[in-house]
Formats: structure tokens, C-alpha cells, sequence
């Protein structure tokens, strides 16, 4: 739900042509709805953001396959491109994974 200030005009900051600009988290948030609805898995978390020169790449990690015990279960990460307003551009899967694997600390 938006917030309207008292003289009407929706909280948030413009740019010239009157379009707002996402919060980095609802940018996110945004990116991963639109990945869900692509690949048809939702996001179980939202691992890394980047300001890019064009917009954003986020990274989203997803469940691609539910196994018994939940530590087998396979991950994947996307890289999720958006433009500034937080459309998303393009995607691409980085890896996949079980649950139960750590990975190296540097």
C-alpha cells in the first residue's frame, strides 16, 4: 500500500520524468517475483545486490528440487539483471547445490 504525503504526491524520491525509485530491498523483492515467475520455483533468499553501470544484478537463491532429509535438497543460484526502475532484463542460473553443502569460508 502507498503512502500518500499532504499534498498528495506518493512518498519516495522522482527523477525528472516522475518515475520512482525502488528502495534497493523492494528493487530485490521485485527481481525475485519476476524470476519466480519465469522458472516456476520461488526464492528462498535474496544473496547479493550490485549496482551495475545499466541497473542492478541481484543474486536470488532458489529450491530446484525438495528431497528427503531438507539438507539434500538442491539449490541454485540465478544473477537476476534489472534496469534502473527494476525491470528485469535478463537472468541466468550461476550454480546449483545441496542445502547441506558449506561452502569454503575465505
Amino acid at each position: 500500500m502507498s503512502t500518500a504525503s499532504s499534498n498528495g504526491n506518493r512518498k519516495g524520491s522522482t527523477d525528472g520524468d516522475g518515475n520512482r525509485h525502488l528502495s534497493p530491498a523492494k528493487l530485490a523483492r521485485r527481481a525475485a517475483s519476476e524470476l519466480a515467475e519465469l522458472i516456476g520455483s520461488d526464492p528462498e533468499a535474496i544473496v547479493s545486490l550490485d549496482k551495475t553501470d545499466d541497473g542492478w544484478r541481484i543474486g536470488v537463491e532458489v529450491l530446484e528440487m525438495e528431497r528427503i532429509p531438507d539438507t539434500a535438497d538442491v539449490l541454485a543460484e540465478y544473477e537476476v539483471d534489472t534496469d534502473s526502475q527494476g525491470h528485469l532484463t535478463g537472468y541466468r542460473r550461476t550454480r546449483r547445490y545441496a542445502r547441506g553443502r558449506v561452502q569454503d569460508v575465505r
